[in-house]
């Protein structure tokens, strides 16, 4: 059986989910338009839409092409090849409920390093212009919109029909197992990952393509980067390449060990992820800010102090994890709860958890330098609209919910320990107030 979801009540449940599903792919174009067609401006977007209504939406809702369908299809196959032949150590991801442990390459650094290379070649040699991706972007995100949404319902009959392992079974209703997923790991033959394919190698690989694509766009219109654009995109290069740094210790997170292959992660890490997460450097392009230098200098340091304390934190309990406690945490010896809990087979084991370093702050403390790090690379667009902070605000929103969640999972896998914990360790991410 599925793991249950249903935290609040199901009336709650099916409400949110059915929300999500039919509003985030026309939020995904609305703010798409709003970035580049309607200055930034949310009031101008609710004005036209008030004006014309649904009729409206339809109008600039972009239909893909055949040039959106084709750079799609590079880029996944692209990306699929390096993630299937590109050499990599062997990494072990966690013991499962169902007594199941994934093994996988970790090749993300070089795919990483070779996506950004290929690109900027492609564009230094005068082979392939990424303003062709800026110019078709709304006629990419809708065809990811609709390819994603069908990818999903493949992965809820594969669920069904062909499941990769016993990590995976239904929780009796289908909206839910296509929100939440079928399957724990869905894989193609033996050694193609979906997960790490949606999540790592499209998603995240996606986002400093687009920080890049629109950092070039800005260059060929105006002749020159503003000092506000090359800050957000440093800082959002500095973020994705500690992300692809730290890639198999993310395989240990929540994302990829917890929560299924469904529309929540996959259509998120495929459509979202693309769409949302780039929109600071989206709105950038059209909307220089010179910031002088001193501003910016102030602005990249921070940002880039944030990352390092976000990096340092799972660096931390990743250290902790791998020498089973037998580590210094902050130049001291950890200090730590061992706490016992049986699996689905009955099965009595024990973990580690970490109440000191970074982990005694709080219990989800690397959630903050991670929401700071975002808020540093969109306040080079300075206050002048709401719009590019969403994605600062939905992080936060995010994150918060999964700190809960977590929480609400540990609590009824270590019980007693989970309290002990808890008492150790009292706030649940911002140290003293929450």
């Amino acid at each position: 059986m599925a793991e249950s979801k249903t935290v609040h009540s199901p009336l709650l449940t099916y409400f949110s989910v059915l929300s999500l599903l039919t509003l985030c792919p026309p939020f995904v174009i609305l703010l798409w338009y709003t970035m580049v067609h309607a200055d930034g401006s949310v009031s101008q977007t609710f004005d036209y839409l008030k004006q014309h209504g649904l009729k409206g939406l339809i109008d600039i809702w972009p239909r893909p092409t055949a040039t959106a369908w084709k750079i799609i299809a590079c880029y996944s196959a692209f990306e699929a090849a390096l993630q299937l032949l590109l050499p990599g150590k062997r990494v072990e991801g966690p013991l499962t409920t169902m007594g199941n442990r994934p093994v996988y390459k970790a090749n993300g650094m070089a795919a990483y390093v070779v996506t950004l290379v290929t690109y900027l070649g492609l564009w230094w040699f005068g082979i392939f212009n990424p303003t062709v991706v800026y110019d078709h972007l709304g006629e990419i995100f809708s065809a990811l919109i609709f390819g994603s949404f069908v990818f999903c319902v493949f992965l809820y009959i594969k669920g069904h029909v062909a499941p990769s392992s016993t990590d995976s079974g239904s929780s009796g209703n289908v909206i839910i197992d296509f929100y939440w997923g079928m399957e724990l790991y869905p894989r193609i033959g033996k050694h193609f990952d979906i997960k790490v394919f949606t999540n790592c190698r499209f998603g995240m690989m996606s986002w400093a393509v687009l920080a890049v694509t629109y950092c070039i766009k800005q260059y060929e219109v105006n002749g020159r980067v503003a000092d506000s654009m090359l800050v957000n995109t440093v800082l959002m290069l500095v973020y994705v390449t500690k992300f692809f740094w730290w890639e198999a210790g993310y395989w240990s997170t929540m994302d990829i060990a917890h929560d299924r292959a469904g529309f929540y992660i996959c259509w998120g890490c495929l459509v979202w992820v693309p769409s949302i997460y780039t929109s600071p450097g989206m709105y950038l392009v059209n909307h220089p800010v010179n910031l002088g230098t001193q501003l910016a200098l102030y602005i990249l340091v921070a940002g880039i102090l944030c990352i390092y304390t976000n990096y340092d934190c799972d660096r931390q309990r990743q250290e902790f994890r791998r020498t089973n406690g037998k580590c210094l945490v902050w130049g001291k010896a950890p200090s730590k709860i061992v706490a016992s809990y049986t699996t689905t087979s009955g099965e009595t084991k024990s973990s580690l958890l970490l109440t000191s370093g970074w982990w005694g702050l709080s219990r989800h403390f690397h959630y903050v330098p991670e929401i700071l790090s975002a808020f540093f690379w969109t306040v080079p667009a300075l206050f002048n609209h709401f719009l590019p902070f969403f994605y600062v605000i939905f992080l936060t929103i995010l994150l918060f919910d999964r700190a809960k969640r977590d929480d609400d999972r540990c609590r009824s896998k270590y019980g007693k320990y989970w309290k002990l914990y808890c008492e150790k360790v009292p706030y649940r991410i911002i140290p003293g107030i929450y």
